[in-house]
Formats: C-alpha cells, sequence, structure tokens
C-alpha cells in the first residue's frame, strides 16, 4: 500500500515505472538514496507487456534485444535475466525465396573485418551482363565485410562519423542499391521500425554494431521479465502502481490519489507525451506506429528459431517469426506461436494471411488470431540530426529520461535511466555505487554465451 510519508522522507520520486525509470531507481538505491517509483498503470513495464492467453503469452510492441547490449550487465537487478536469441543471422524473403544471411565474418573484432575482406575478394563474380540473384555469394561475402566492420569499430567512432540519412550514409559509403534494399532495409526495420531509411545514421550505426556484434533475443517468458525483474529486485515499498502523478517540480509531485507529496528530486521516466503533459515545452519527437499480430498455429511453419525479413514488401508484415521456437515458454505443449510485426496500422486479416502465406510457403487458413495489438507511439523516430545522448538534466532536482532522450532501443532506455540517475547522484552531492557486476543475462541452455558489445 502507498504511503505518503516515503516521499518525506528523503527520497527521489521517478515518475512512470517503465524500464528507464526502474533502471534510474536501481543505481539510486545502489548509491544509498531512497527512491520512491510512482506508476499510474496497474502493472510495471510501459510498452514491455506481455499479455496471458490460454497458456500463450503475447508481447504488446515485441521490440528486440541484442546479446551485445552493454547495459543489460551495467543495470542492477537483471543478473536473473535469461535471453533466448534467435538463429544466427536472419531469413530474407526475397524474389520467392527465403534466404539465410546478414552473419558478420567470425571471429568479431579486427580479424574477422579481416576474414570478411578476403572472403569478399574470393567471392565469385558473375559473368559480364549477367545480374545475380539476390542473395549469392558475392552479395553475401559484401554484407559479411560490412558487418564485420561494423562489429569492429567503437562505438565513439560510428558517433564521431558524420550524419545522414542511413540510406543516404549507406550508399555514400559504397553500399550497392540492391543489398542495401534488399537486405539492410528490412533489417532496420526490424531493428528501428525505420522502412524509410530515414534514421540518424549515427543511431543506425549503433544498432547494426549491436546486431553484428551479437544476436537477437527476446527475453524468456516475455518482454515484462525484464521490467518485472528490475521491479522485484528493488527494496520494499519503492514502486507503487495505480498512483496518477498530475504535476510535477523539482521538489513535489501532485498526485490525483494523494495530493501533493515532498521530495527530494523528480525523475520523469513516462513516455515522451506524457512528460511533455507534465512539462510543457518538452520536446516531443515524431514515432513510427507499430502493430503486433499473434496467432497460434497447430504445427510450426519454420523448423527454425529465425527472423523472417520481408524484402519484397509483399504485404504490410516487416518481420515474423515462429516465436515459440524461440522461446519454448510463449506457448504451451503441442502449440506453435507465431508473431508477426506491422509497421503501421492494423492490415485486415485477408492481406495479412496471404502476405504470412507467401512468406511461409503454408497456408494460414487454420491459424487462430490470438491477438492485435497496436500502439501509435512505439517507437521515437530519430530522423537526422539526432542527438543519441539527450540532456536528462532539465534543472538542480528535475530530471527526465526515456528511450525519447537516448536512443530508441530497450538499450537506450535503460542507459538514459542510469544517466539520470547519475546527474541527480551529482547534484545531491552523493558519490556513485561501484559498478554493478551482475552475471551477465544468461543465455538459455546450449545456445552461445552472450558477450559484451565494445
Amino acid at each position: 500500500m502507498f504511503e505518503a510519508g516515503h516521499a518525506e522522507s528523503g527520497a527521489v520520486v521517478i515518475v512512470g515505472a517503465g524500464v528507464a525509470g526502474l533502471a534510474a531507481a536501481q543505481h539510486l538505491t545502489r548509491a544509498g538514496v531512497p527512491a520512491l517509483v510512482l506508476e499510474a498503470a496497474t502493472v510495471v513495464g510501459g510498452r514491455m507487456s506481455t499479455e496471458k492467453v490460454d497458456g500463450f503469452r503475447l508481447d504488446r510492441i515485441g521490440q528486440l534485444l541484442s546479446t551485445s547490449y552493454p547495459e543489460l550487465r551495467r543495470t542492477p537487478g537483471l543478473d536473473g535475466l535469461t535471453l533466448r536469441p534467435f538463429s544466427p543471422g536472419v531469413l530474407v524473403h526475397s524474389e520467392g525465396r527465403r534466404l539465410r544471411t546478414g552473419e558478420p565474418a567470425r571471429p568479431r573484432r579486427a580479424r574477422g573485418a579481416l576474414s570478411a575482406a578476403r572472403a569478399l575478394a574470393s567471392a565469385p563474380r558473375p559473368p559480364r551482363g549477367v545480374r545475380p540473384p539476390l542473395g549469392g555469394p558475392l552479395d553475401h561475402a559484401r554484407l559479411g565485410a560490412a558487418l564485420a566492420r561494423l562489429a569492429a569499430t567503437e562505438p565513439a567512432k560510428l558517433l564521431a562519423r558524420p550524419e545522414l540519412p542511413i540510406g543516404r550514409a549507406l550508399l555514400a559509403r559504397g553500399m550497392p542499391s540492391r543489398m542495401l534494399h534488399g537486405f539492410v532495409r528490412p533489417l532496420l526495420s526490424a531493428l528501428l521500425c525505420d522502412p524509410g531509411l530515414t534514421t540518424s545514421s549515427r543511431c543506425a550505426d549503433l544498432a547494426l554494431h549491436a546486431y553484428a556484434a551479437g544476436r537477437l533475443a527476446v527475453p524468456e517468458g516475455g518482454a515484462d521479465a525484464l521490467p518485472e525483474l528490475l521491479a522485484a529486485s528493488l527494496p520494499p515499498g519503492t514502486v507503487h502502481t495505480g498512483v496518477r502523478v498530475t504535476a510535477v517540480s523539482a521538489n513535489s509531485v501532485t498526485t490525483a490519489e494523494h495530493g501533493e507529496l515532498p521530495c527530494r528530486a523528480v525523475l520523469l521516466a513516462t513516455g515522451a507525451r506524457a512528460a511533455a503533459a507534465l512539462l510543457p515545452g518538452l520536446r516531443v519527437p515524431a514515432f513510427h506506429p507499430v502493430t503486433v499480430v499473434h496467432h497460434a498455429v497447430p504445427e510450426a511453419p519454420l523448423a527454425e528459431a529465425a527472423l523472417l525479413l520481408d524484402a519484397d514488401r509483399l504485404g504490410p508484415v516487416a518481420h515474423t517469426a515462429v516465436i515459440s521456437r524461440v522461446d519454448p515458454t510463449r506457448a504451451p505443449a503441442g502449440r506453435a506461436l507465431v508473431s508477426s510485426t506491422v509497421l503501421g496500422a492494423p492490415p485486415s486479416d485477408h492481406e495479412l494471411r496471404t502476405q504470412l502465406a507467401a512468406l511461409y510457403g503454408t497456408s494460414t487458413s487454420g491459424w487462430e488470431t490470438l491477438a492485435v495489438h497496436h500502439d501509435p507511439c512505439a517507437v521515437p523516430a530519430m530522423p537526422a540530426p539526432h542527438d543519441p545522448r539527450r540532456p536528462v538534466r532539465l534543472l538542480h532536482g528535475l530530471y527526465v529520461c526515456g528511450d525519447h532522450r537516448d536512443t530508441s532501443t530497450v538499450q537506450g532506455a535503460l542507459h538514459s535511466g542510469r544517466r539520470a540517475a547519475y546527474a541527480a547522484l551529482a547534484d545531491l552531492g552523493v558519490p556513485r555505487a561501484a559498478a554493478p557486476q551482475p552475471q551477465p543475462a544468461s543465455a538459455a541452455p546450449s545456445e552461445e554465451p552472450i558477450g559484451e558489445a565494445a
């Protein structure tokens, strides 16, 4: 039960119990500063929520993680997180075929880039005047070389590059147009929900770096496993749901249920629109709308735990997967779960099933629609120019964080929460806690260990 006295004991009030706010609470409490997290919804997690239906676990947004995300190690409370990686690379449906591609050369560092360059040099060239099919040896070698170079590049160097929309930047770097639109566009559609390739090249390079240095993955048991772990490992009485904050200042918050609560500082960790409603004048970005559709199927249409992308734009689906192949806990025994992401409004059922039948090469008439989740503000857009480290300190005692202050990923949300917590600690004159040393988020049994990005 919420007690107003918590806010009078020198606590920092955090408005919003998404992953940014919960991460900030973790860093504050580790430094010895009590935190009070107030969430208007009845559950924690924000967009990282999971609906449970007849034994299925259905993510509302379905954001993909990377096993290389360093914030998964730097955020206290996540040592119990288990990630379920997809198969290496991705499957791309192109010209009527499913092609496996997108694996950077191994090893990942400089030698990986060198071996990829050698592979590119030795790849067979087609005869003069002959246009090879997309996905041939030359395409694979070029893509592997590009990904290996990204994996071996320090993020600081990526952020120092000239900034353009990522489509123009990749063409300027010499990437063939066919590879850009056949492989990279559908991949960035999955990573950043940006099929138009308008994202800042610096932000897109960070996303591609994370992809090239690790594996795409989802939390075991559903997206809500991550915020629930963060909340459960905070001191008792830290997180309170069902509390609506109606006004904020540097030393108090006002709630609809309990009136004004004095506090030591306020950290706003809501979505961008909610933050701007509490702080008029705060910039609200454009958003990429996302619809996630879940189908129960009698038999898995793919035998592998692969992410399937559509390079041909046959319909509204950008990417799809037999998610129960990736994480078996998401479907009851004897059934399979297919989760598909549309970058836009919910499509017609006929249009959706027609495209999925083409992508998977099977009839979808017997597939049962379990849920259709649409969020018009799912992913903040990051068009060039974009600052991936937007200020989190508005003034002494008032801070703001979230993926709209960083990069539009779970990594960005966690990182912005840490930045905001550190800014508050500096203003309060409290030293940071020693760098957390949790065990790495564990991979599922028989999968490769999770490595940290450079």
